[in-house]
């Protein structure tokens, strides 16, 4: 039985500060760091073969902490993109509160929340989707399948993308699923790569 965990990275200065953060690349806050050490912590015991995360710092470091605490630091860490935060394209830095006041509650909520709806100049959750599904099918799943034990730090939207697929969720379904910062996700499969159980740890 094979193991993966979804980690969104600790909560990141922007995080703090209420802010679209997309691609910007900013770094985790203090709390952050203590998220990341309490997930690795919740992870003692658990052996790894591979992990993979975005190139975004907050992802990364986020992953660097929790080896360390689960003393796993040589672990193979493959880096990319197509895990990357989904792009918030014009609203990118800008804080949530302001931006609800200057396009109204219900035009954010759909930017934030509605599956094929981008904001300007940026990405839907499809078009996250998009790319972190493939990644996953190619460079993932063929893990789960050997029987691998698998951890991902990434991103509340590329994480949403895969757990959509994972719980097999509608597109409303998914309008409503938050994964919050710092919490591991652990999903088991069988032999044949299908999903047994999911819980948060």
């Amino acid at each position: 039985m094979s193991k993966l965990v979804l980690l969104r990275h600790g909560e990141s200065q922007w995080n703090l500060e209420n802010r679209f953060t997309g691609w910007v690349d900013v770094p985790l806050s203090p709390k952050g760091e203590q998220e990341a050490k309490a997930a690795g912590q919740k992870l003692a015991g658990t052996t790894f073969d591979r992990a993979y995360t975005s190139v975004l710092k907050r992802a990364i470091d986020t992953l660097a902490i929790v080896l360390g605490v689960i003393g796993q630091t040589g672990l193979p860490v493959e880096q990319d993109k197509a895990l990357n935060e989904r792009m918030y394209g014009e609203l990118q830095g800008l804080n949530k509160a302001e931006t609800v006041q200057k396009y109204g509650e219900q035009q954010v909520k759909i930017w934030r929340r509605s599956y094929d709806v981008p904001p300007p100049g940026g990405e839907s959750l499809k078009d996250t989707a998009d790319r972190v599904l493939p990644y996953y099918e190619q460079h993932i799943r063929p893990q789960i399948l050997a029987g691998k034990n698998i951890l991902i730090a990434a991103h509340g939207n590329s994480l949403r993308a895969l757990v959509m697929q994972l719980d097999k969720l509608s597109r409303e379904a998914v309008l409503e699923l938050n994964i919050p910062t710092g919490a591991p996700l652990l999903y088991e499969f069988d032999t044949a790569g299908n999903v047994t159980s999911h819980r948060y740890l």
